[in-house]
């Protein structure tokens, strides 16, 4: 058993880290930049380490001044949260070479599935179904051109290194391919140093479906049924529940032991999603996450598990604590993600936090670093809040989140929560008809 763990991250998943630390019995260090020293999670924590100044480069992604923090509090083990190192293979190499655990898969398989072909060919190879498009990057627009005659548009062109949306375009005809090419991969260049691109076909009305796996590394894996993220604004979710709304139990039941024995046939470990397209009853592979997702606490509702102990156990060299037959649907779960930012047009705003009450009775979690007299640093992204909510069936839990929604109170900064009392008017939202274009198209025609 490990005795202390390292938590590399900040804000409500390092508060997550540490609560279950806790409950293990396991010390836990916080690493904090001088903008962080009075964050929640560095007053949680058991000990605590100032690794750099303000900017997260500096900082929450410097690699020397997490491992001489691991170094001077003695911590076995590294948990990265999301974000920042949580995939970076080289860090994960460089914490092994440190005599130290990392908890999350191995290096190697962070990098096959941080290269979006590589990862497409190697889940093709596992059985499984993937997006049509290119065999690999596209480097000539001659030869893009050809890709969309040969598939047909609209295709989309994304970066190899890509996420977050950026370096994804999409050209809709042969007029758009020129821009669309050009501008994914400037953007591809800038955002993380590589203009790679490939290729796929653009599905017109897909949703997002994902998948949650978990490995022990020795080639046994599970899946905890999906998610569905399909509201979205910019490619970044807003607004994700579970199971999903338009998923049979036969389709769960299909993809979801596609999804187990493709980790478990490369020996897998530790907590991974694997996401999908889905349309007109068709799945179709789009990327997987080697990481805990910022959405997990609503696949821990309907489960009953805790993704971040098993995560920690399996890191230990311990098995699964549940099998495949053990994990049992129950209810439904919602979460939506709270962002300090000015709307419409969801601009940051960061300051200080005048009043804060969360939201709580039966089915209600809140997962935030915040208090009264916080203030946000304007350093890092604006996500302070994750409201999760869990009900017997969907209906109870589209109303257990509007009651607790006109419960909690931030003042001092804006959020998005008007966004959410607007979205729970929508009959779209009570009966589940969206897909991934739905939020934005709504946000033009209520938000001109």
């Amino acid at each position: 058993m490990f005795d202390k763990i390292l938590i590399a991250n900040r804000g409500e998943i390092a508060l997550r880290v540490i609560r279950a630390c806790r409950e293990m019995g396991i010390r836990s260090v916080a690493v904090h930049s001088t903008a962080d020293a009075d964050a929640m999670h560095v007053r949680m924590a058991d000990e605590s380490v100032c690794i750099g100044p303000a900017p997260g480069t500096d900082s929450y992604l410097s690699m020397p001044a997490i491992i001489s923090a691991c170094e001077i509090t003695g911590a076995q083990a590294i948990h990265p949260g999301y974000g920042f190192l949580s995939e970076n293979a080289r860090f994960v190499q460089i914490v092994e070479d440190h005599g130290l655990t990392f908890i999350g898969p191995t290096a190697e398989h962070i990098r096959i599935m941080g290269d979006k072909i590589t990862a497409k060919e190697t889940m093709k190879a596992l059985g499984v179904p993937c997006v049509p498009g290119s065999d690999g990057g596209v480097a000539t627009l001659d030869e893009a051109k050809q890709i969309g005659r040969d598939f047909g548009y609209p295709v989309i062109i994304k970066a190899t290194a890509g996420g977050g949306g950026r370096g994804m375009k999409v050209a809709r005809n042969e007029a758009e391919m020129e821009t669309a090419f050009r501008t994914a991969r400037s953007e591809s260049k800038a955002a993380f140093g590589n203009d790679e691109v490939y290729i796929e076909k653009y599905l017109t009305t897909p949703r997002h479906i994902e998948i949650q796996v978990f490995g022990d590394g020795k080639g046994n894996a599970v899946h905890l049924g999906e998610r569905d993220c399909s509201l979205q604004r910019r490619h970044q979710k807003v607004f994700e529940e579970a199971p999903g709304p338009c998923i049979s139990a036969e389709e769960r039941a299909k993809i979801g032991k596609i999804c187990a024995d493709a980790v478990a046939k490369i020996n897998y470990i530790g907590a991974g999603t694997i996401e999908f397209l889905y349309e007109n009853g068709e799945f179709y592979f789009i990327e997987m996450n080697t990481r805990l997702q910022v959405e997990h606490p609503v696949t821990e509702a309907i489960f009953g598990v805790d993704l971040v102990r098993e995560q920690i156990r399996v890191a230990e060299g311990l098995p699964m604590s549940f099998t495949q037959d053990d994990l049992e649907i129950n209810g439904h779960a919602i979460e939506v993600r709270i962002n300090a930012e000015r709307l419409p047009n969801f601009a940051p705003c960061p300051g200080k936090v005048t009043a804060f009450h969360a939201p709580g009775g039966l089915g209600v979690r809140m997962d935030s670093a915040l208090y009264a007299g916080y203030s946000i640093p304007p350093y890092y992204d604006s996500l302070i809040a994750k409201l999760i909510v869990h009900g017997r069936d969907r209906a109870e839990a589209i109303s257990r989140l509007h009651r607790a929604l006109n419960e909690l109170i931030v003042d001092g900064v804006d959020t998005t929560v008007p966004l959410f009392h607007q979205l729970l008017q929508e009959s779209d939202i009570h009966s589940g008809d969206y897909n991934i274009h739905w939020l934005e198209k709504w946000l033009e025609q209520n938000n001109p």
